[in-house]
């Protein structure tokens, strides 16, 4: 530690020590000529640049803010005869565009709290200068990656280590597009254990060759290792090679050990599954602008005098209520007479003499103040959707359900609604929502799901249109069986087995269907709880 530094200020600034193993790794893998001019961004005491060869004859430079760090760069790599230049300067402020071969590194990681002010200014204008618009959620790391890029000359190599925040999270979606419009080859090394010990960081090494500034040069795939601890790469086994599902998607594939991510890309890239896109359109429920005002019970309905004309039928707010596999008219009945709002206010033609009594004592509430009713030409008329053939559950504990809607309800923005494709619409209202409980589907919404508050899995309708889920092949050719798997189904979500009715699925559709090996399907189960337990803690942990 220097003079006048701390393990604190550090932590501020996002400094975090690189084991010589990883730097010497990247170095070997970016570095392939003496004559290479190499970068390290916020070198710190340039561990990386500690690491170039003793033969090696191009430019050397260190891009430091801290100055005692610089300086102490400096003057180590000159002692140790590599002859390297540090400049004291913030990296956003440098700007040697397309100067260099090779960019390496650990930029700083700090978190959106902590990234603020003037600092993050800058980062956000970087990263805009390659058409990348971070948001107000963006760790300090993001913007330096695409910065680090922009140094780079055409053809050039990209060698960091990131945070695995870069596979899932929604604010790096536009770092990994721009990682995949404006390099041929990306690769990806992922560690099974943390490579910082005492840090709460999982860390991945992001290397990416081929640096293309117009962005015409891309790839759609990418390159997957997966070794123990820095001691495991020196002898990485093949890569798997992945189509994440678009090029802002979420990498959270990368994330599963090389036995789980075969038995996976086998079995969602066969025929035996297809995407939910290919079923139909998933959609947003309608928004009220105030739920508590719109969405009524009957015996509210009743108690207000309200007419048949100015109230429709709903699915309550929420999705508690579809955990199962329909949701039926008797059903939604049951809910309303437990007092659950199954009526959404909104009159169809003139409203009655009740529903204009209603509106007024809305107005005299405020409701018609909200946004959502302001900007509408009646604020009390909520825009309408039709009734949607099925529902998915945005906001899971568990995982995603689809709820066929026999009820024809309406929905609201507490769900999602999917209208099925006419050609799909049979097997679609019928048989998708047992079919689609099996564990290659359950392991892929932790894929292109992410993770939220408390470990919820959260699902929007872009995710789930890429959501894999049996073809209409393989349903139709077990059609029989799965019908007559529907009403042990049925009983073991009606009492909480969801794993159980999984295996069931399971049985049906992957082992007699696509004759899944044991091993292979256990792959996908392990994954699965995997991925669940990791989100699960993480969100207990935030």
């Amino acid at each position: 530690m220097l003079p006048g530094d701390s393990a604190d200020l550090r932590k501020a600034r996002g400094a975090f020590f690189t084991p010589p193993a990883v730097a010497r790794f990247i170095n070997s893998w970016a570095i392939r000529d003496a004559g290479d001019a190499v970068l390290e961004p916020s070198c710190g005491e340039a561990v990386f640049l500690h690491e170039v060869p003793r033969t090696h004859t191009g430019r050397v430079v260190g891009v430091e803010i801290h100055s005692g760090s610089a300086q102490e760069a400096e003057r180590t790599l000159n002692r140790e005869g590599i002859e390297a230049v540090v400049h004291n300067v913030d990296f956003f402020a440098h700007d040697e565009f397309g100067a260099y071969d090779v960019a390496v590194g650990n930029p700083p990681y700090v978190r959106y709290q902590g990234w603020t002010g003037e600092a993050r200014s800058k980062s956000r204008e970087a990263a805009l200068r390659a058409g990348v618009n971070l948001t107000a959620l963006a760790s300090s790391w993001a913007a330096f990656t695409v910065h680090s890029a922009l140094h780079l000359r055409a053809g050039g190599r990209l060698g960091l280590v990131l945070p695995a925040e870069l596979l899932t999270v929604n604010y790096a979606a536009p770092v990994r597009r721009f990682l995949l419009e404006h390099f041929a080859d990306v690769t990806l090394v992922l560690f099974e254990e943390r490579v910082f010990p005492g840090v709460d960081v999982d860390a991945v090494l992001l290397l990416a060759d081929g640096y293309d500034p117009a962005g015409r040069k891309g790839t759609d795939r990418m390159s997957v290792h997966q070794v123990r601890d820095a001691a495991g790469l020196t002898d990485l086994a093949e890569a798997h090679r992945w189509t994440p599902p678009a090029r802002g998607g979420r990498w959270s594939a990368g994330l599963l050990s090389a036995d789980g991510l075969d038995a996976f890309l086998k079995a969602t890239e066969g025929r035996g599954f297809d995407t939910l896109g290919c079923w139909g359109e998933t959609t947003l429920g309608m928004v009220t602008g105030n739920n508590k005002y719109f969405a009524l019970s009957p015996s509210k309905v009743a108690e207000l005098g309200l007419a048949d004309s100015d109230v429709i039928r709903l699915s309550p707010p929420g999705s508690r209520h579809l955990r199962g596999l329909s949701l039926t008219r008797d059903a939604l009945d049951r809910l309303g007479q437990e007092g659950q709002s199954t009526m959404l206010f909104r009159p169809v033609d003139e409203p009655s003499k009740a529903a204009e009594s209603y509106i007024a004592s809305g107005e005299d509430l405020d409701v018609h103040l909200a946004y959502k009713c302001r900007v509408r030409p009646d604020w009390w008329r909520v825009p309408y959707l039709r009734p949607a053939d099925l529902f998915l559950t945005y906001m899971n504990a568990d995982t995603p359900r689809l709820s066929t809607n026999r009820a024809r309800a309406h929905h609201l923005n507490s769900v999602h609604g999917i209208y099925l494709h006419p050609d799909r619409r049979e097997d679609g209202m019928s048989l998708l929502p047992v079919a689609s409980l099996n564990s290659v589907t359950l392991l892929g919404a932790e894929v292109v799901g992410r993770a939220y508050g408390g470990g919820m899995l959260k699902i929007e309708p872009r995710e789930a249109d890429v959501l894999p889920v049996p073809s209409a092949t393989l349903v139709g050719r077990h059609r029989e069986a799965l019908t007559a798997l529907r009403p042990a189904v049925t009983s073991l979500l009606r009492s909480g087995h969801l794993l159980d009715a999984v295996a069931a699925v399971n049985d049906v559709l992957l082992v007699k269907g696509l004759r899944m090996s044991k091993r292979s399907l256990a792959a996908v189960r392990d994954e699965h709880a995997g991925l669940t337990a990791r989100r699960v803690a993480r969100g207990k942990g935030n």
